[in-house]
């Protein structure tokens, strides 16, 4: 008895979230990820930071967003990155339920690290999920520094040079 094929996954895209309806929509991906399910307040999940970073989004080919995530970068990511100019930071990275593990996580990070290459950035920072360290480990990120809690979570350091 031959078990029945499964589907293929959706194709979809990501891009550079530049009209307010694709920014609204990563907004939505990151409630439904981090407040709804992981119950980061609403309040700490959108930041000063939103409105100067690049949002990236996944969404499928009839139109529902998969997943997203940021790129802070000059400034902005300085309080992130111990100052280092040429360091980006890669944050606010979800996906939807429906959506994991059919490589929208790795889409979206490659695609915030093509963005960074493009703005001249060395390398890119992020704060993991010490649930999460593994995929990101996959991704060529090394933790450095201690475990620490952020929004009640987890988290650990990590950085890629993009050399």
């Amino acid at each position: 008895m031959t078990s029945p094929a499964r589907p293929a996954p959706p194709s979809y895209v990501v891009r550079t979230a530049e009209e307010s309806a694709d920014r609204e929509a990563c907004f939505a991906v990151r409630k439904q990820v981090f407040v709804a399910e992981q119950g980061v307040p609403e309040d700490i999940e959108y930041d000063a930071y939103d409105a100067g970073a690049l949002h990236v989004l996944a969404v499928r080919e009839d139109g529902v967003p998969l997943g997203t995530g940021r790129l802070l970068y000059g400034e902005a990511a300085a309080e992130r990155t111990g100052g280092d100019p040429t360091v980006g930071a890669l944050g606010r990275l979800a996906v939807v339920r429906d959506a994991r593990g059919l490589g929208v996580g790795v889409a979206l990070v490659r695609a915030i690290e093509d963005a960074a290459r493009a703005r001249g950035l060395a390398a890119v920072d992020l704060h993991a999920q010490t649930q999460a360290l593994g995929f990101y480990a996959r991704l060529g990120y090394e933790a450095y520094g201690p475990e620490y809690l952020e929004a009640g979570i987890p988290h650990q350091a990590m950085r890629r040079s993009l050399e």
